[in-house]
């Protein structure tokens, strides 16, 4: 297997330090965590790694040989394998096609697939990470997806594995499964670099854990000595306590779904769906990513109509849906995707913040015309109320961490009034501190009497601030429950389909 030191580096994005005099050390059969706030530098240290950057100083070593710099097939030759958060599948091809597509000629014999099989069958054997060769990639499930994904970098001899993020999308038993089959790589002399946000499973799987802030390395600490209050304390640099929900009444119903379906050729996208959202609560949707997520969150936006069933806004009918209708109505939206749909990247962060007070006095004259310093001033203020760190408001939206780029999202929706509020995935891939702050913007609205509708795959969250959840899975919603009456294992096995579990 391989050692692997990080030497000094440095990375530059033109004025801004993204990594600072950085070194790391991970030895054979280790596992290193590396935790920081959003925009600390993890990813592009790890890019440097692998060969997409080339650092301004510094060198990688991997058992005394530095490698040449900016050179992915250099790190792939030397072990070191990434699996990036978001999955690099064909999804028009079968697992073995994934595992060999890039390792040798299109024009190979035949023959070579035989041996490829035989040698992904012992891979997944030795590993734990059974997974039917032949299959189609679209027809997995997002852990069996996963599962391709750490086999297509053992295929390729990695000694080294990089995991951005790796359990972002799994259900609590699929995590489970995932840090036996780490343990188990661990044991044959596997080194591992693990990047989570996470930090019950950073202290479950690692052994020492390094963090970095603005850049640069601020402290290192074994994972015996660790807990989750010592770490968040590290990655933000001062105490960070999540906010919990206090039991609130609720209050008269805002929103209601009643039988909707959404269907697209002959497939049901969301079948029978009936939900109630009330004043001052936050329901829940639980599941595995593409269970029908998104179509709910697009119906919800307005940005997609239904087949089917009875959609009502405040006791009034809901027709002819379109995204400005609904922030007209009072609806709030905190998007999935905060750069491709929360925010648009070329515009600067003022105009990101004012998007959606179209014709409103007083950033707008007559309905028509902008006024500039009344919608800076605007903007300023909300720059400060809501902590949105950036050089200025003219700064590209695109050019803020994710941290900041959801606070931006926060302040234009929780500054509209809204009645209801949409909040999809909304501190995916957030740090600590980050994940704070946005919960205690969603109660506070809670208080002040809105309807939350937060859809998310990370359970934890689910049960800080939600007080009903209901599950999704294949387009249709279980009944909803108590969060305070159920538990994480529960609300897990349904999210992998046994139904059976409401009960």
């Amino acid at each position: 297997m391989a050692n692997l030191k990080i030497s000094n580096v440095t990375k530059r994005f033109g004025s801004l330090v993204a990594n600072d005099d950085v070194s790391l050390e991970v030895s054979e059969g280790e596992v290193v965590a590396l935790l920081g706030e959003n925009g600390a530098g993890k990813t592009t240290l790890m890019n440097i790694l692998f060969g997409h950057y080339v650092a301004d100083e510094g060198t990688i070593e991997i058992d005394g040989v530095t490698l040449p710099p900016g050179s992915t097939d250099a790190a792939i030759k030397a072990g070191v394998g990434m699996v990036h958060q978001h999955f690099t599948l064909a999804d028009n091809m079968s697992v073995l096609e994934n595992i060999m597509l890039g390792t040798q000629s299109l024009w190979s014999l035949k023959s070579t697939v035989g041996k490829a099989r035989q040698k992904m069958e012992d891979l997944a054997s030795e590993y734990n990470l059974h997974v039917n060769p032949d299959a189609g990639i679209a027809d997995l499930s997002v852990g069996e997806r996963q599962r391709v994904e750490i086999l297509k970098v053992l295929y390729r001899g990695a000694k080294i594995l990089i995991l951005d993020e790796p359990t972002a999308v799994l259900t609590p038993a699929e995590t489970d499964q995932l840090l036996a089959n780490l343990k188990n790589m661990v044991a044959s002399g596997m080194s591992i670099i693990f990047i989570s946000h996470k930090l019950h499973e950073v202290l479950a799987i690692s052994d020492r854990v390094t963090v970095l802030r603005h850049g640069a390395m601020v402290g290192e600490i074994a994972t015996r000595d660790a807990d989750k209050a010592i770490l968040a304390e590290m990655m933000v640099g001062r105490k960070v306590t999540r906010p919990k929900a206090q039991i609130l009444e609720a209050g008269e119903s805002v929103l209601e779904l009643e039988n909707i379906c959404v269907a697209k050729k002959d497939a049901k996208l969301l079948s029978d769906v009936s939900l109630t959202i009330r004043c001052n609560e936050i329901v829940a949707i639980a599941g595995v990513a593409g269970n029908g997520q998104r179509e709910l969150a697009e119906l919800l936006s307005g940005l997609r109509s239904w087949d089917s069933g009875e959609f009502r806004f405040e006791g009034s009918a809901v027709t002819h849906p379109s995204a400005r209708k609904f922030l007209t109505l009072g609806f709030g939206r905190i998007p999935e995707d905060r750069h491709h749909t929360g925010t648009v990247g070329e515009m600067t962060v003022w105009e990101n913040l004012l998007s959606e007070k179209l014709g409103q006095a007083p950033m707008w004259k007559y309905g028509k015309f902008i006024d500039f310093a009344a919608s800076r001033k605007k903007a300023a203020e909300l720059i400060e109320q809501f902590d949105i760190r950036c050089n200025s408001m003219e700064t590209p939206a695109r050019l803020l961490s994710g941290g900041n780029m959801q606070k931006l999202i926060l302040a234009r929706t929780l500054t509209a009034s809204p009645r209801f509020i949409l909040a999809n995935q909304p501190v995916r891939g957030l740090d600590e501190g980050a994940i704070a702050f946005v919960h205690e913007q969603l109660l506070e609205a809670r208080k002040n009497g809105v309807g939350i509708l937060l859809i998310s795959e990370d359970l934890d969250e689910i049960f800080s601030i939600a007080d009903r959840v209901a599950v999704i899975y294949h387009g249709r919603i279980s009944p909803l429950l108590d969060v305070r009456k159920t538990n994480i294992r529960q609300i897990g096995a349904m999210m992998g389909g046994d139904m059976k579990a409401v009960a």
